[in-house]
């Protein structure tokens, strides 16, 4: 994706190997879901998917200051 340096066969290694983390039913895409993922290398990615259209909403490395694991949001103010 332009502007974080993330490749095409990132995402795909990252999708390959991905579990759903959330649910965006309501989602102005359309129903979506985030992703995590690793990449070949290792790198964790998290990856939002509209299903309405198969489409890639958006794609970036989490923060572990925001996130447990890569896979749950931390709470506000919650130290790592």
């Amino acid at each position: 994706m332009l502007g974080r340096d993330i490749t095409t066969h990132e995402i795909e290694d990252a999708v390959e190997t991905g579990e759903i983390i959330e649910a965006y039913p309501t989602d102005k895409y359309g129903p979506s879901y985030l992703l995590f993922g690793r990449t070949r290398g290792g790198r964790p990615l998290h990856i939002q998917v509209a299903i309405s259209r198969m489409r890639v909403v958006t794609v970036y490395e989490p923060d572990p200051r925001e996130w447990i694991e890569f896979r749950e949001r931390r709470s506000p103010g919650e130290t790592w």
